[in-house]
């Protein structure tokens, strides 16, 4: 058992600016109604996608095209495209940008027996809207040279006096420290979570950085003790690296348990061919393709039936928050309001 929470229970295409269109197979070519690809909407880069859409196409037959680009231009597009968009799927990182798709109601409904048997109730959209592929954890990193695990308690122990000049954080605009925020929300109300954030920016010990990987090799030449980050990029860097002075504590574990969070998919308003973009969905969330998910990427997979990868499995297992991803995609407005109010930008 890997968690100690309910996750153990259980037709062209053009590039617009900024976008790199990544298309499979050969010259377009007349295509029938059975033989027309799928079309992805991706904000999850290449090389965690490409791999499996092709051994799905080499399954099935059902070729796959693909567009990359970050979550943001992608809704937008969606949005301007309306009925007309090509997009069969829209796949993307955070149970906030998916709760925005299915807001703005460029995301249809859909029903799957198999869906619901292998993606836990709170890591998918009540109306089928959207679904978790993975599952990715945000906690403490820290330098084994200066920090003992035990001095690391919650999210909200950061705040202490003790870790002035001691923390790093990643940007404010990061969708998944938003993300965070937003269960605190949950978890503390907006009174007590504001003051908690407040004291994270005078904790500071150096600017929040542009990304995880950055702040991690700082805790590891003396920046900073202590940091929150997804724990992919600890498992990357440490990959490269296994002598880096640098871990992993998991927050929150004598209370709500370990912010966690998605990324997932579903199917377009605008498609066409709603039985085949199922059938994608629904194979990326059987247990091969779900394990090959959380090798490329050092994600947790979000069907229980599939074993984690080595450097996974080292850190053992975890008590995870259990609040349904859907309120931190509800209270993320509310979030960046609060952490651009305090100064944590």
């Amino acid at each position: 058992m890997r968690f100690k929470s309910i996750f153990t229970a259980a037709a062209s295409i053009v590039a617009t600016v900024g976008a790199t269109v990544l298309v499979s197979g050969c010259e377009p070519t007349t295509t029938t109604a059975t033989d027309e690809p799928l079309v992805v909407y991706s904000a999850r880069k290449e090389h965690l996608i490409k791999p499996l859409f092709d051994r799905f196409t080499e399954e099935t037959g059902i070729k796959v095209n693909y567009i990359t680009d970050s979550a943001g231009p992608l809704l937008s597009r969606l949005v301007s495209e309306g009925e007309n968009s090509p997009a069969d799927i829209l796949m993307t990182v955070d149970a906030g940008n998916l709760w925005q798709a299915a807001e703005q109601g460029v995301m249809a409904s859909i029903e799957s027996d198999v869906l619901k048997a292998n993606v836990p109730a709170q890591l998918q959209d009540s109306e089928g809207r959207w679904f978790g592929l993975a599952i990715r954890a945000r906690t403490f990193v820290y330098s084994t040279e200066r920090v003992k695990p035990a001095e690391l308690t919650s999210y909200e122990g950061l705040a202490d006096d003790k870790w002035q000049g001691r923390l790093c954080l990643r940007t404010a605009k990061k969708v998944y420290n938003q993300s965070l925020v937003a269960s605190m929300i949950v978890a503390n109300g907006a009174d007590q979570t504001e003051a908690i954030l407040a004291d994270w920016v005078a904790n500071l010990a150096v600017p929040p950085f542009s990304n995880d990987t950055k702040l991690i090799m700082a805790i590891a030449v003396g920046q900073c003790d202590v940091g929150l980050v997804n724990t992919y990029y600890l498992a990357r860097v440490l990959a490269d690296n296994p002598d880096l002075p640098v871990q992993l504590a998991w927050a929150n574990q004598n209370g709500r348990g370990t912010h966690v969070n998605i990324a997932g998919a579903g199917v377009t308003k605008a498609s066409k061919k709603v039985d085949k973009a199922r059938q994608l969905l629904e194979w990326l969330s059987e247990e091969s393709a779900q394990a090959d998910f959380a090798e490329l990427n050092q994600e947790y997979p979000v069907n229980p039936s599939v074993g984690l990868p080595p450097v996974l499995q080292t850190w053992g297992e975890f008590k995870a928050d259990e609040v349904p991803v859907t309120e931190l995609g509800r209270l993320q407005a509310d979030a960046i309001k609060m952490m651009d109010r305090v100064g944590y930008r």
